[in-house]
């Protein structure tokens, strides 16, 4: 028996002493983050507020196996929140525009009524050259009358993991979630308010391709009116695609267990405060990002440049921990090994990396930001 098939559904339980002490504990991290915001300057804000929505982007769409070209995403969230840096090139895409606008709508325009038609504008907005390859999907409306199943393993032998509501009872089933998204339980806590809609409407699964990333943004839309913050500071999508595995397991365990959802609760609240405590470090990299930005606004460097700075910028303490070498710049610049030596040897004498210890063929390079900081 799938949840939808119990006799009680919609409606859940939980059990709320198992969690009280988190739900404290992520009070008190939302005071520290949007106090640290709060506290940032002005471009160091917007600054903040690109990364979390080029995270967002970049994570939602892997969660589904999709890999977005970065530097398509960063120019089309820079150039939704008037951040494109002269002399660079636009090079968002009709796919990245349309899933940033998405995540914008959802959050910045949270005070609006969910409907079916805004659902369905979101689905449409992740395809907007059509279906592709997947001719038989239906974009901008609900799914089609074949089942909807949650499949893996061999063609001839799937796993299925999960069965969704029949086609003929979907529209009754949106409305119904619908008015309870859209009226506000005063006594139910925003946060998990979130966890709920997201195990709801992922478990309806509206559409024949992109729930999870609708349902996501719907998410996103959650956290906006429970801290009545229009900008977001941090990538749940983010949390979720490290845990990418556990996510589908706990979604699968409470989509084939009874009413009281506290164990997918516990694990939504706890990922919740694992992003929070990441966004509250990330707002680091974020002021020295600004501010790196700052000290550099007159020097003359090569777009190839730019895009490497900002990668290396992107990803400190992640991806670059040990810095980079001509190899790696190589690589993410696509040029030649002498063209890397000579960029890295340029950006070293402008002050804008740091020879890292070592030396011959393993000499790396970090960001300096020691004059920044």
């Amino acid at each position: 028996m799938y949840i939808w098939q119990h006799p009680d559904w919609p409606h859940f339980t939980w059990q709320a002493a198992t969690l009280e002490a988190r739900l404290k504990s992520l009070g008190q991290l939302q005071a520290r983050l949007l106090g640290k915001v709060a506290s940032l300057p002005v471009e160091a804000d917007r600054e903040a507020q690109m990364d979390a929505l080029i995270q967002n982007a970049i994570r939602t769409s892997e969660i589904e196996g999709e890999y977005l070209n970065v530097e398509s995403v960063r120019s089309s969230v820079a150039r939704r929140l008037g951040l494109l840096r002269a002399g660079v090139p636009d090079k968002s895409t009709a796919q990245t525009d349309g899933l940033i606008g998405l995540l914008i709508d959802a959050s910045v325009n949270y005070q609006q009524p969910l409907t079916v038609q805004r659902l369905c504008d979101w689905q449409a907005a992740l395809f907007p050259q059509g279906a592709g390859l997947l001719a038989e999907i239906n974009i901008g409306t609900l799914r089609g009358d074949d089942p909807m199943q949650v499949i893996s393993g061999r063609v001839d032998r799937p796993t299925v993991h999960f069965e969704a509501p029949p086609r003929a009872a979907l529209e009754r089933e949106l409305e119904q979630f619908l008015d309870w998204f859209n009226h506000l339980p005063m006594q139910l806590n925003g946060l998990l308010r979130a966890g709920i809609a997201h195990l709801w409407l992922v478990t309806l699964h509206p559409f024949d391709d992109g729930n999870g990333r609708v349902t996501r943004a719907v998410t996103d839309m959650a956290l906006a009116q429970a801290e009545q913050q229009a900008i977001r500071f941090y990538s749940l999508s983010a949390a979720i695609m490290a845990r990418r595995r556990e996510y589908y397991r706990q979604l699968e365990a409470a989509q084939k267990g009874n009413m009281d959802i506290t164990p997918w609760l516990e694990w939504f609240l706890r990922v919740l405060e694992q992003t929070m405590e990441q966004a509250i470090q990330r707002l680091h990299y974020v002021l020295a990002k600004s501010r790196f930005w700052q000290r550099h606004a007159q020097t003359v460097l090569s777009e190839r440049q730019i895009k490497v700075l900002n990668r290396l910028l992107d990803n400190m303490g992640e991806e670059f921990v040990h810095g980079i070498n001509a190899s790696k710049y190589q690589a993410l610049a696509k040029v030649s090994k002498p063209t890397a030596t000579r960029d890295l040897a340029d950006l070293l004498e402008k002050g804008c990396i740091e020879r890292l210890p070592g030396g011959g063929r393993s000499t790396r390079y970090a960001v300096a930001l020691s004059s920044v900081e």
